[in-house]
């Protein structure tokens, strides 16, 4: 099993649960969903998500999502992971709380990947 993670805000996943599938805003404006490596994912909650509140983090099973995950190349750097199309909710296996410390940044969590 390989995971990935995205970051998003509380109502939204809850909005998710009660329909059974996740949809980002980014899969309407940009045709996918942002996600990131056990590597990015501070980065990326860095850079975006700075000094925001009743964040969750997604830790998902890349065997399970139905629709395609490419890892596009960014800024000609780096590749991270991206779903083209909705996200099943069976292939979330873990939500965890993502606060930012008092810093208003963020720290890798625990991220036992027990399902």
């Amino acid at each position: 099993m390989q995971t990935i993670f995205h970051i998003t805000p509380r109502q939204e996943w809850e909005k998710a649960k009660a329909i059974g599938v996740y949809r980002a805003q980014s899969l309407e404006t940009e045709g996918f969903i942002h996600c990131s490596t056990s590597a990015q994912v501070v980065k990326v909650a860095n850079t975006f998500f700075k000094n925001q509140t009743d964040l969750l983090l997604l830790f998902i099973n890349t065997d399970k999502v139905e629709s395609e995950i490419r890892y596009d190349l960014v800024l000609n750097k780096e590749r991270f992971p991206h779903i083209y199309g909705a996200l099943n909710i069976n292939a979330v296996f873990k939500v965890i709380n993502f606060e930012a410390n008092q810093n208003g940044l963020f720290e890798l969590p625990s991220l036992n990947l027990s399902e």
